[in-house]
């Protein structure tokens, strides 16, 4: 996916949001599993409460985070840019977001792509524009982004495209991306898709989710069920 891997583990990143986490230091995402890991070596003593990654320590206040997020912009951080264009939006600067996506586009960044593609879906700072919107998405998709590939076939799907919609969802399902697979679950009730098609995705669908698996990880999903996720969770928002 655009996700890419823990710069840690080396391990591909969970398209599930929830599974990984921006540093708000040196805005490097990782794994759950590794900021677990690196949590329970502090809370032993062996570490001090430092970043997984950069070995800096977390910031105490939202002053610094912010100090942090212009300095790695500052340094060209596409993913500080993509961070502080969701900020902005969330405080009702959708132009100053829509300043921060494109700077974040030209360095790369597809997140970027489909958060822009809702700007111009909702015509938060810019015009509505559906046709953008969709030129976002495919962007997106094109990037490796499994969220912006399902949306493009709900897409086709609302035009009657079927076909073209299920060549979406085949190639988010294979990437691992639920909602695709879902989606292809139900064609096939329908007779939209072959069996010998669903069989094909459900084993790459799985095969893409077992390679965002480590034992780390596994421990981290227990450790946030047990409710000690905002201890070992240091990232931006």
């Amino acid at each position: 996916s655009d996700l890419g891997d823990c710069p840690i583990c080396l391990l591909p990143l969970s398209d599930d949001f929830e599974k990984s986490s921006i540093q708000s230091c040196c805005y490097k995402v990782i794994c759950n599993g590794c900021a677990y890991a690196s949590f329970l070596h502090g809370d032993d003593g062996s570490l001090e409460d430092v970043c997984a990654f950069c070995r800096q320590p977390y910031p105490e206040s939202e002053e610094e985070i912010e100090k942090n997020c212009m300095r790695r912009i500052e340094a060209n951080d596409p993913i500080a840019m993509r961070q502080m264009g969701g900020k902005c939006c969330s405080v009702g600067d959708y132009r100053g977001s829509i300043e921060y996506f494109r700077k974040a586009i030209k360095l790369g960044d597809f997140e970027a792509h489909f958060q822009l593609a809702a700007s111009y879906l909702d015509g938060k700072g810019v015009a509505a524009d559906m046709n953008k919107a969709i030129h976002h998405w495919e962007e997106a998709a094109m990037g490796g982004n499994v969220l912006a590939r399902w949306v493009l076939g709900t897409q086709e799907m609302r035009r009657g495209k079927t076909e073209r919609a299920m060549k979406h969802f085949i190639i988010g399902a294979n990437l691992g991306c639920d909602k695709s697979l879902k989606e292809l679950k139900e064609a096939f009730a329908m007779g939209s898709v072959k069996k010998e098609e669903l069989a094909a995705s459900l084993r790459a669908h799985q095969a893409a989710v077992d390679a965002t698996k480590s034992p780390q990880r596994d421990a981290a999903d227990v450790a946030e069920q047990n409710e000690e996720r905002n201890l070992y969770k240091r990232d931006f928002i």
